[in-house]
């Protein structure tokens, strides 16, 4: 046979020098909220990010920030999740759960991203956060960084709510609306699709303003300019928590791919910026995050040097620490 034959057949095969196939794509997943949040949001638009760049994100909702630490933990294929800062703390003071315990070692910070405003939307006699004592209030379920915010909000300010309802999302807006609560927590970065889609004036409901000193001293203040959403003429005062977004210790492939996550993620904010949420205009990924261990691998595929100290048990007791642990008691 003519040597242009097997050159033909090499050719075909991808088999000539020089002529090589197409590498195969990376599978990650990254871990996130409910499907009107913004940490699903943001889960897309780095979905959309790092697919050009051989990248397959695999974006997974869920119940929020306390399943998602789970997650990174123990699902396969599920290398990132977004969680809220005092969730972090939350593990990392967790004492009595060996599995908490081995957790809060191996997690770490991938990146930190944003201010999640703590939104309280109820009935509009509902002024203050003080004024929730008494009153049917729906916390998000169980497993969410909302459930857990709205706890140490009510330990640390010394409010009793009459009935805390474990319920988020799309039902606590129904239940709102329908006066069988009296008002609803949601934690997200503003603005909240669920807020700015599913609520009118029609519905004659107005945020709640945290301006509880206790509060105050432990959360930073905030406020949420007039307009963000459409009904919401005036600004509102209020106290946010940081999202993070994480990962585990992991060893070998998953910490070079992870490494590389990061590093696309830095060097293309400007894009994300212009393209994604509203919400990436205010990330900082250099922001001090406090007694958490920047990943390692993350470090390396950006070019730093140094540690972090991992995550520390304070010398002293402060509120939220004491409210964390009425909380276990209660559970």
């Amino acid at each position: 046979m003519s040597s242009r034959f097997w050159v033909g057949i090499l050719v075909g095969l991808g088999l000539v020098v020089g002529v090589t196939a197409p590498a195969r794509a990376t599978d990650m997943g990254i871990v996130t909220g409910g499907e009107k949040g913004t940490y699903y949001q943001f889960g897309l638009n780095l979905q959309r990010l790092v697919k050009p760049q051989g990248i397959n994100l695999n974006v997974a909702t869920s119940k929020g920030s306390v399943e998602n630490v789970f997650a990174v933990y123990q699902r396969p294929a599920t290398q990132l999740g977004i969680v809220q800062s005092d969730v972090l703390a939350f593990v990392a003071r967790v004492e009595t759960d060996p599995v908490l315990k081995k957790i809060a070692q191996k997690i770490r910070m991938v990146f930190p991203l944003y201010n999640e405003e703590v939104h309280i939307l109820g009935r509009k006699d509902i002024l203050e956060f003080d004024d929730l004592a008494n009153k049917r209030v729906a916390i998000g379920r169980e497993g969410s960084g909302t459930y857990l915010t709205a706890r140490l909000m009510f330990k640390v300010a010394e409010i009793e709510p009459r009935q805390m309802v474990n319920i988020d999302g799309d039902e606590a807006l129904a239940e709102l609306k329908a006066g069988r609560v009296d008002a609803m927590f949601y934690v997200a970065g503003a603005p909240v699709k669920l807020f700015a889609e599913a609520v009118t004036e029609a519905d004659n409901l107005a945020f709640v303003a945290v301006t509880n000193k206790s509060i105050a001293e432990f959360y930073p203040v905030v406020e949420i300019p007039a307009n963000t959403y459409r009904w919401n003429t005036k600004p509102l005062s209020t106290v946010a928590v940081k999202a993070v977004l994480i990962s585990f210790d992991y060893r070998k492939l998953d910490c070079d791919n992870v490494g590389r996550f990061a590093k696309i993620m830095a060097t293309n904010m400007n894009w994300l910026v212009d393209n994604g949420h509203p919400k990436w205009k205010s990330v900082k990924l250099d922001y001090p995050l406090k007694g958490w261990e920047q990943y390692d691998c993350v470090r390396k595929y950006l070019g730093r040097t140094g540690t972090v100290a991992a995550p520390a048990k304070p010398a002293e007791a402060n509120p939220v620490q004491e409210a964390i642990r009425n909380i276990l008691r209660d559970q």
